[in-house]
């Protein structure tokens, strides 16, 4: 089971075992995971399952996000990984080396939140503070040199193509991106808007402030699906187990992916999916 631990310095603050829906990070109390300081964001990131692994991306916070020690936008977790958040750390440990389908996870458990708070502005951290906090937890990273992994060649013995240049570094071509934008039509049910346009790699349904598909009403779920936009298609998926999802009258299991015309509905909302240009 993949697992992930709030530390402080040394101290673990909490444990969150990973589930097929998405663990939001920040100061807000609406998120899976709080952390309570000026340094962090009120949504700070968001860790979701994505195609054959848990991604961690960040929401454009102020103080930005680490993984081992590296600023990102947005990482594929492995074994091991240490998400630095302010001054917190979230560890991100798989035991199976393998993740099995999303609907073998475990649910999360049910998340009552107290009505959201006025915060203070996220506080923007010391740079030279953040360079030393970098540099105890990983010297070689924080001064910008990467580890080497092969070994120095013996004393009289000469590298291959040492008198000539360094061998050219190959780079993967990034993958095609999709065609056409995924756009939701609502057909029946309260939201914030008629129409939404899926241009975001990830688009949560639900009443909370992070849902870009905004639900109303008093009984409406803070979160209730998420649509994960791939390399070349639509994926829609539960955020809990409780709450259902249908495809044209159909209960998805686990993940779904949308073709155009699809019928959607979730939380007594219904909307159509369609490709456009």
């Amino acid at each position: 089971m993949a697992k992930l631990f709030l530390k402080f310095e040394q101290a673990v603050l909490k444990e969150v075992p990973l589930s097929q829906g998405v663990v939001t990070i920040g100061r807000l109390p609406d998120n899976v995971i709080q952390i309570d300081n000026l340094a962090v964001s009120g949504h700070h990131a968001k860790i979701y399952w994505d195609q054959d692994n848990y991604v961690v991306e960040d929401n454009s916070s102020l103080n930005g996000t680490y993984v081992n020690n590296v600023r990102i936008s947005r990482h594929a977790l492995k074994d091991g990984d240490a998400v630095l958040i302010g001054k917190h750390t979230v560890a991100f440990k798989d035991e199976r080396q393998s993740i099995g389908p999303a609907a073998s996870r475990p649910a999360q458990p049910e998340k009552t939140t107290p009505p959201l708070p006025q915060i203070e502005h996220t506080m923007m951290l010391d740079t030279k503070k953040m360079k030393e906090m970098l540099a105890s937890m990983h010297p070689q990273a924080a001064s910008g040199q990467a580890p080497s992994s092969t070994p120095a060649p013996e004393q009289g013995q000469e590298s291959a193509g040492a008198a000539s240049h360094a061998p050219t570094q190959r780079y993967a071509m990034p993958p095609a991106p999709i065609e056409r934008v995924g756009v939701l039509n609502v057909t029946n049910g309260k939201t914030d808007q008629n129409q939404y346009l899926l241009t975001s790699k990830m688009s949560v349904i639900g009443k909370s402030d992070m849902a870009s598909i905004k639900l109303k009403g008093f009984f409406a779920p803070k979160m209730a699906a998420t649509i994960f936009k791939r390399e070349t298609a639509y994926v829609i998926v539960a955020a809990e187990k409780k709450i259902k999802v249908k495809i044209n009258g159909e209960e998805v299991i686990g993940q779904k992916e949308l073709k155009d015309g699809d019928e959607i509905e979730v939380a007594g909302v219904k909307m159509s999916f369609g490709l456009q240009e």
